[in-house]
């Protein structure tokens, strides 16, 4: 089955662009809240889950903007996940746009699993 692409916004007050953008990118910050560990090697990050392991190259970055990530193993070099931040003038929060690809049967599992990683994310932010 072919792989759609989807996306989910989030809005988080009271946190610094920085520090998001370090929960995005960093072994420390991955770590906190995607996968229970991540190592880098050049531009290559390895996430680890219980038995199960994955590598993502970082394919493009804009600092503390967007950085999107792409499977070593996927073979359609067109599929990848993003995160992008945006700030919100009117109220100073901040958008994190998360772009994503899955199957139509799968999709609703994968944004209920982005949906609670989120909450994480923001738990180890304090929010």
């Amino acid at each position: 089955m072919k792989k759609e692409k989807f996306h989910i916004e989030y809005v988080f007050d009271k946190v610094s662009r920085r520090s998001l953008w370090n929960h995005l990118t960093t072994p420390s910050g991955l770590s906190a809240w995607f996968a229970e560990d991540v190592s880098i090697h050049d531009n290559n990050y390895t996430f680890s889950w219980s038995k199960d392991e994955q590598t993502a190259e970082i394919v493009s970055i804009k600092p503390e903007a967007s950085v999107r990530y792409r499977w070593i193993d996927e073979e359609d070099e067109d599929i990848y996940f993003q995160f992008d931040i945006y700030p919100i003038e009117l109220t100073g929060g901040i958008t994190l746009e998360i772009t994503d690809f899955a199957e139509a049967d799968e999709k609703s599992d994968t944004i209920d699993l982005w949906d609670s990683q989120v909450e994480e994310l923001k738990r180890t932010l304090g929010i």
